[in-house]
């Protein structure tokens, strides 16, 4: 039964992932793991998606090329790759659900703090050292487990209200880099399957076309509905991870 449903939801499953990772769904992209889980083991579908993941990073660093933050790189890059050592150096003992749960409640508090007042007094801060690493990290560590580094790195980079398509440049090149930093433990933990490089290559012209899709829309979209989409959608997002988490945590 879950071989009959497993194309269609891996199919819809990278088409969301490719809009995300466009720019133009935020962190929304995270749901593409949590989806496979239905029709597959979560480390597998991990392991599937990180060929289709550097598939899209390869078509955001094209479309974006010369739409750069490069301090924000700078800044977040180092803690990530720590993050991706402490990842690879606990992989056996942290669960899925653990990290679900835990990004779930970062993101839900970094969007209820964002309708307070304060929040207007500081948007479009600038980018902070110790802060961008420490959230570069914890995007890193997450990011390895289970591809959710994206609400890590939006509760530092949303803020600063960039250009959607800077955003969407900057994003496309820190995840680039993160997931080639990823295939080499991922290797060695076995999870790079023949299996799952064959259907990652059946699944790129999904990556391809939502990728297409999303670099349109972003290139059109004012910057106040870029952010009230983002928002909102991150928000429903946190939601969900909490939910995945503690049922997964507590009901398994």
């Amino acid at each position: 039964m879950i071989e009959t449903y497993f194309w269609p939801v891996a199919i819809l499953a990278v088409f969301i992932v490719a809009l995300a990772k466009s720019g133009l769904l935020g962190s929304i992209g995270v749901v593409g793991v949590p989806l496979l889980t239905l029709v597959m083991p979560a480390r597998e579908a991990a392991g599937m998606m990180l060929p289709v993941l550097l598939v899209m990073d390869a078509i955001g660093l094209v479309a974006y090329r010369r739409e750069i933050d490069r301090r924000n790189l700078l800044i977040l890059l180092p803690g990530a790759m720590v993050g991706i050592g402490v990842g690879w150096l606990f992989f056996s003992m942290v669960t899925e659900q653990m990290v679900l749960l835990g990004v779930g409640i970062i993101t839900l508090l970094f969007i209820l703090d964002a309708v307070f007042p304060i929040r207007s007094k500081i948007s479009g801060i600038k980018p902070s050292r110790p802060w961008g690493v420490f959230w570069g990290g914890i995007a890193g560590f997450t990011s390895f487990v289970s591809h959710t580094g994206g609400p890590p790195y939006q509760v530092y980079v949303l803020p600063q209200r960039l250009t959607p398509s800077v955003y969407a440049g900057t994003t496309a090149w820190f995840f680039a880099i993160v997931n080639t930093t990823k295939l080499v433990p991922y290797y060695f933990l076995g999870q790079l399957s023949v299996a799952n490089l064959e259907r990652a290559l059946l699944l790129a012209p999904v990556a391809v076309a939502g990728m297409a899709l999303g670099i349109y829309l972003v290139r059109r979209i004012s910057i106040q509905l870029f952010y009230r989409l983002a928002y909102g959608l991150v928000f429903l997002l946190a939601l969900k991870l909490i939910y995945d988490g503690v049922t997964g945590i507590f009901l398994a």
